[in-house]
C-alpha cells in the first residue's frame, strides 16, 4: 500500500511540475520574456467616467445606468466628469448639457440706463374734431340721405328733408310781406330775417319768393366734413331746434390714447418720444410725442392716459385700432452703469444673485455671485454692486444651473455655502432613482392662511387670462396677463417656509416671464403658446399646495401645443378649450381634480 501512495504522489508532482513549465512557455511566448505583463485598463476608463446619468432638463435625476428621464422621458446624459475639480465652488458643464437647457450667456458692460415702458392703446377720434350736426327747423323727418354710421359727408351736403308748419307760417308771412315792400321795406326785411334764424339762405330765400308758394319740406344742410360717428334719428322722427342728428368726427387729425400703470407714472413725461405699432398694419412704425397726460387716474384700472396727436392721411389709421407703443426713459443723472436681462437674476426676497461663466481647458463652469439691484428697467435691471464690466454670466436657464448646483452640494440660490442637500435628498444610489421617478410637486405642502390665499388668488389671475382664451379674446388675455405679473411681482415670498419656499422659488421667474410674455404678445397665437408654459407652472403649484375651497380640474386637449397635448386648470368640470377658442370650444378631457 506504501508503494501505490508514493508512486501516485510521485505522479501528482509531475503532473503540475509540467502544467507550470507549459504555463511558463504560453507566457513567454505572449509576453516575449520581458517581464511582467502590464495589465491595460484603457476599456474600462469609459465605464467609471460615466458611471452616473442625469437628465438635462431635470438635473436631479440621477441614474447608474443610461436610459430616459422617468419625468419629460427625455434620452439621459453623461454626468460631466470632473465637476468642481477646479473649483469646489463651481459647477460644470457639458456644452450638451448647456443646449438642452436652453442656457443663454451675455458678456455684460456699462451701458447708459434707459428705462423702457411698454404701453397698451387705442387709436381714438381726436376730441377737438367731433361735432354734433343739429337742425335748426323743428318739425318732422320726410327724407333721411344719410341712413347708417360711417359714411362720410362734406359740408353743404344735404342731409335731410324736414316738413316744419312753424316754417309754412313764416314762408306766407314773407309773401305778404314782399307785397308791401315797397311802403313796408322794414316789415318785408324782418320776415326775411325770421327765415333766416332757420339758416335759410339769401339765395333759397329768394327761390321761394320766386315759386310764388311756401315750400312744405326744406333740407338740412351738413355744417362741416368728417364721418358719421352715430346716427340719431330715424325716418318719421319728430325733431326740435336744436336736436342732435349726427355726431360727425373729422379723421384726418386722431389721437392715440396710451394706457400708463402707476408704477410706470413717474417715467413717463409730456414730450417723450414714442414709437409704436399697430396691430392691423404688420411691418410698419409710428413715432410721435405724448402731448398730455391725464390728471386723474382710473379708480378701477390704475393706469392713466397719455395722448399722442397725429395727422392721418387717407385715413389708414382708424379708431378702436389697437396699438402697442415704447417709451424709453433715460435715468436723469445717471452714468453708464452695468445693466443685466431679468432673466438673469434671480431673487429669494432677501438676495439677489446670477451665476458668472467661467471658461477653461478643463471645460465650462458657473459660479454663484450675489448682486446688489439697482431701479428696474423694462426687462432689465441696474446692478449697483456684484459684478465688473466684461464679465460674462447667464441669461437664461439660470434654474437649470442652480438646480445641478444645489444637488452636487455647491453654492445655490437657497444654499449659498454649498455643502450636502438635507436629509431626505441625498441622490445616492437606489434611494435617489426613487426619489427623482417622482416630481417634486406630487407631495402636497401645507400653507398657513396668508400664504394659501396669496396661491388661490393667484389662480383667480390665471383663470382670468384662460377664460378670455375660450372666448378668443385677444385683448382681454392680454390684460389678464398684464395683471398677472403685476400681482405676481406684489407677492410677499416670506409667506412660504421651508420647502414651500423652495417650490415656490422653483415656479416664481418662469411664472413672470410667461406672463410678461403673454402681456407683450401681438397676437392671440402667441398667448395661446405661451399660456402652454403658464399652465404647467401654475399646475405644478396647484398640486403642491392644494388642496382648495373648491374643487380644480386638470384639463387636457391631445391636440394642443402642436398637436403634443397641452394641459390647463378650470374650476368647471366642462370643458372649454382655451388653445383653439370657439373653433375646438370642448375638445378635451378632465385628467384630474384637485380636491
Amino acid at each position: 500500500m506504501n508503494s501505490i501512495k508514493e508512486l501516485i504522489n510521485n505522479s501528482s508532482i509531475r503532473i503540475a511540475a509540467g502544467s507550470l513549465a507549459v504555463g511558463l512557455l504560453v507566457g513567454w511566448l505572449f509576453f516575449g520574456g520581458n517581464g511582467p505583463a502590464e495589465i491595460d485598463h484603457s476599456e474600462h476608463a469609459g465605464e467609471t467616467i460615466s458611471s452616473i446619468w442625469t437628465c438635462s432638463m431635470h438635473p436631479q435625476i440621477r441614474q447608474k445606468e443610461p436610459g430616459k428621464c422617468p419625468i419629460c422621458g427625455m434620452e439621459l446624459i453623461p454626468v460631466s466628469t470632473g465637476a468642481g475639480e477646479d473649483d469646489p465652488m463651481e459647477i460644470k458643464m457639458s456644452p450638451t448639457a448647456m443646449q438642452l437647457a436652453n442656457v443663454q450667456t451675455s458678456i455684460i458692460t456699462r451701458q447708459k440706463p434707459v428705462k423702457t415702458v411698454r404701453m397698451n392703446g387705442k387709436v381714438q377720434a381726436d376730441e377737438r374734431y367731433v361735432n354734433s350736426q343739429t337742425s335748426h327747423i323743428a318739425g318732422r323727418i320726410e327724407k333721411l340721405l344719410v341712413n347708417f354710421t360711417g359714411e362720410y359727408i362734406s359740408k353743404g351736403q344735404i342731409l335731410a328733408y324736414v316738413y316744419s308748419p312753424a316754417l309754412v307760417t313764416a314762408q306766407e308771412e314773407l309773401f305778404e310781406a314782399y307785397k308791401t315792400r315797397e311802403t313796408q321795406p322794414g316789415l318785408y326785411q324782418a320776415a326775411r330775417e325770421k327765415l333766416k334764424n332757420w339758416k335759410l339762405t339769401n339765395q333759397q330765400i329768394d327761390e321761394v319768393i320766386a315759386g310764388g308758394r311756401p315750400q312744405e319740406d326744406f333740407p338740412i344742410m351738413s355744417d362741416m366734413t368728417g364721418v358719421v360717428l352715430s346716427k340719431r334719428v330715424k325716418l318719421g322722427d319728430h325733431i326740435m331746434t336744436g336736436s342732435s342728428l349726427f355726431e360727425v368726427a373729422d379723421l384726418t387729425k386722431i389721437w392715440i390714447l396710451f394706457d400708463i400703470y402707476e408704477s410706470d407714472m413717474p417715467w413717463v413725461k409730456i414730450g417723450d418720444p414714442v414709437e409704436f405699432t399697430i396691430q392691423s398694419l404688420p411691418g410698419e412704425s409710428f413715432k410721435g410725442k405724448i402731448s398730455f397726460i391725464d390728471p386723474v387716474i382710473n379708480p378701477k384700472s390704475r393706469v392713466a392716459k397719455a395722448r399722442i396727436e397725429l395727422n392721418n392721411p387717407g385715413q389708414r389709421l382708424k379708431p378702436e385700432m389697437f396699438a402697442n407703443g415704447l417709451v424709453k426713459s433715460p435715468l436723469n443723472g445717471s452714468d453708464k452703469t452695468l445693466i443685466v436681462p431679468k432673466s438673469a437674476v434671480m431673487w429669494t426676497g432677501e438676495r439677489s444673485v446670477v451665476y458668472i461663466k467661467k471658461t477653461s481647458a478643463t471645460g465650462i463652469a458657473f459660479s454663484l455671485r450675489e448682486v446688489v439691484l439697482g431701479p428696474a428697467l423694462g426687462d432689465s435691471y441696474v446692478i449697483k454692486e456684484g459684478l465688473n464690466n466684461g464679465e460674462e454670466i447667464a441669461t437664461n436657464g439660470t434654474f437649470s444651473i442652480d438646480a445641478a448646483a444645489q444637488l452636487a452640494g455647491k453654492p445655490s440660490m437657497m444654499n449659498p455655502q454649498g455643502g450636502a442637500m438635507p436629509a431626505g435628498h441625498n441622490h445616492g444610489g437606489a434611494p435617489m432613482q426613487q426619489a427623482a421617478a417622482k416630481p417634486s410637486h406630487s407631495q402636497s405642502i401645507k400653507l398657513d392662511a396668508k400664504a394659501q390665499k396669496t396661491v388661490q388668488g393667484l389662480l383667480g389671475d390665471y383663470l382670468k387670462i384662460k377664460n378670455a382664451l375660450t372666448e378668443d379674446d385677444f385683448e382681454n388675455s392680454q390684460k389678464a396677463g398684464a395683471e398677472f405679473q403685476k400681482n405676481l411681482g406684489k407677492i410677499n415670498m416670506a409667506l412660504f417656509k421651508g420647502e414651500a419656499h423652495n417650490v415656490w422659488m422653483q415656479h416664481s421667474s418662469p411664472l413672470e416671464t410667461t406672463a410678461r410674455s403673454i402681456a407683450q404678445a401681438e397676437e392671440i397665437g402667441v398667448v395661446r403658446s405661451q399660456f402652454v408654459h403658464l399652465s404647467n407652472q401654475i399646475i405644478g403649484l396647484a398640486k403642491t399646495f392644494g388642496p382648495f375651497e373648491k374643487p380644480v380640474f386638470v384639463q387636457f386637449c391631445p391636440m394642443a401645443n402642436n398637436d403634443k397635448g397641452a394641459e390647463w386648470l378650470s374650476l368647471e368640470e366642462e370643458i372649454r378649450n382655451p388653445y383653439f377658442g370657439e373653433s375646438m370650444l370642448t375638445c378635451g378631457e378632465v385628467r384630474h381634480t384637485i380636491k
